[in-house]
């Protein structure tokens, strides 16, 4: 009678606590994934705001939009409008030989026109005689005006093209560094959710084990259990100790790289709590369909950061190319000022009162403008390729993962139908010990096969979400599909 008393009581206890929710059906994992009311949970998408929101690399990449502003800063500084000033004098001797001065106002202009304002002045005894000026002085105000190489465009312009180019691809290297991050740690949280319920299933087998070998141990005290019985249930009892130790170990460590992500507003580095569980807050496994493969690699031919970037390059060598074949052009710059002095500035006459340039200059052989030419096709062409290869890398990229994620989907549904199966089985071996039919030896067979294919579980379900931030990752998706801008 007593015999039996214990089975039933390890029969109900086994129960109890692989099923610690009664008043419904229970899945063999209801009661691993069930928190306790001092469990704080953080979900993925709010690890992910804490990351994009406080991460020193997060930062860094901020910082590319400062280095795009200021580079185009630079860029159209290149069409300030400058003031500039020349004074020579000559005296010996108490004689004073000339004094010239000459100032003016420059201001470029977007289109290939020059004005130019000023105000010079000659006087002396020596002045050369194509510096001397009616009254000592006069203003001027004129233009510069290319008629060949500058016509199109300039060092200015494409300066300025290229700065603005530039800043749309400081766009898509933050895309790059933020999804990298991020990847790497979705790769960290799931391996530490991994941890945190595996943990918790060996402490859960701790508990069982514990309960049984002390029941064992009393009735063996009491000459109703041989002494076999006592060796069996501490050897499982050690061994689920064991096992439940490495776990903490694992667990513990994982903790300490998730605080890696973790920042404060401050810049402090913080550290993640042992009270702190991660968690599934969704089932997503619908999402996985051809039409999400399409999908993504429409959107990584669109928007993938390096094909951005490489598209982007092209069109900053183009802008090279024309303003190399611009210097294939002669120089022909005229220049024309009209004049007047300030003693009678009303009495200005155009037709009269004018000074007039032409220059002129022209490379006979055109060898560095050809080459700069020829260098910049070779540039372009190199960039081509590797655009084409990272485009056909990419899309097989997606292709791969995507399968990796469709087969871990497939394993994972299979191993959920083991668990089930292998936990049908321990009940049923439960039942045999009630009836009894069973012992022990048996009861622990089973739940270690149970245990072993509910860890096997927790980690193709773990695999299976890093697989899907790396699908996202691989199609270059922004913050990894995760609905935060």
């Amino acid at each position: 009678m007593s015999r039996m008393h214990d089975c039933l009581f390890i029969v109900f206890l086994v129960l109890s606590l692989l099923y610690a929710h009664p008043g419904r059906t229970q899945s063999a994992m209801d009661s691993i994934f069930a928190l306790s009311d001092t469990s704080r949970t953080l979900p993925l998408d709010q690890f992910y705001k804490i990351i994009l929101k406080n991460h020193p690399v997060v930062k860094q990449a901020e910082l590319l939009d400062e280095v795009a502003q200021q580079e185009l800063r630079l860029a159209r500084g290149s069409f300030d409008p400058k003031v500039v000033s020349s004074l020579d004098h000559k005296e010996f001797e108490d004689k004073t030989y000339y004094s010239k001065l000459d100032a003016y106002l420059t201001f470029p202009t977007w289109f290939p026109v020059n004005p130019k304002v000023g105000y010079t002045r000659a006087t002396g005894q020596l002045v050369n005689n194509e510096d001397i000026i009616s009254g000592g002085e006069q203003f001027y105000a004129g233009v510069a005006i290319p008629l060949g190489k500058g016509l199109l465009t300039d060092e200015r312009r494409t300066a300025v093209r290229q700065a603005e180019i530039f800043n749309s691809i400081t766009t898509a290297e933050q895309v790059k560094i933020i999804n990298k991050i991020l990847l790497e740690a979705a790769k960290d949280y799931w391996q530490w959710y991994y941890a945190y319920y595996q943990y918790k299933l060996s402490s859960q087998s701790v508990g069982i084990a514990e309960e049984i070998f002390s029941r064992i141990k009393l009735n063996m005290q009491q000459g109703e259990a041989a002494v076999i019985d006592t060796i069996q249930a501490r050897i499982a009892l050690q061994s689920r100790r064991v096992e439940s130790q490495e776990a903490w170990v694992v667990f513990q460590n994982m903790g300490i790289t998730i605080s890696n992500y973790v920042w404060s507003e401050q810049g402090d580095a913080l550290q993640v709590g042992l009270n702190i569980a991660p968690i599934m807050t969704h089932d997503d496994q619908a999402f996985l369909n051809q039409e999400l493969l399409q999908d993504l690699v429409i959107k990584a031919k669109e928007n993938h950061p390096e094909l951005v970037k490489l598209s982007l390059k092209l069109n900053q060598l183009e802008l090279e190319r024309a303003l190399a074949r611009e210097f294939l052009k002669p120089q022909l710059d005229i220049n024309y000022s009209l004049l007047s002095q300030p003693s009678a500035p009303h009495r200005v006459n155009p037709l009269n009162d004018y000074k007039i340039g032409l220059d002129f200059f022209f490379p006979i052989f055109l060898r560095k403008e050809r080459s700069k030419v020829a260098l910049t096709k070779l540039k372009i062409d190199n960039t081509q390729y590797q655009q084409r290869q990272s485009e056909r890398e990419i899309i097989n990229e997606i292709n791969t993962t995507f399968n990796q994620l469709q087969n871990t989907l497939a394993v994972m549904k299979q191993q959920q139908e083991i668990v089930e199966l292998y936990d049908r089985l321990l009940k049923s071996e439960l039942l045999n010990l009630e009836n009894g039919e069973s012992d022990l030896f048996k009861i622990n067979i089973q739940q270690e096969k149970l245990l072993l294919a509910q860890s096997k579980l927790l980690k193709l379900m773990a695999d299976l979400q890093k697989q899907k931030a790396s699908l996202y990752w691989s199609a270059g998706i922004k913050n990894l599909n995760s609905a935060i801008d």
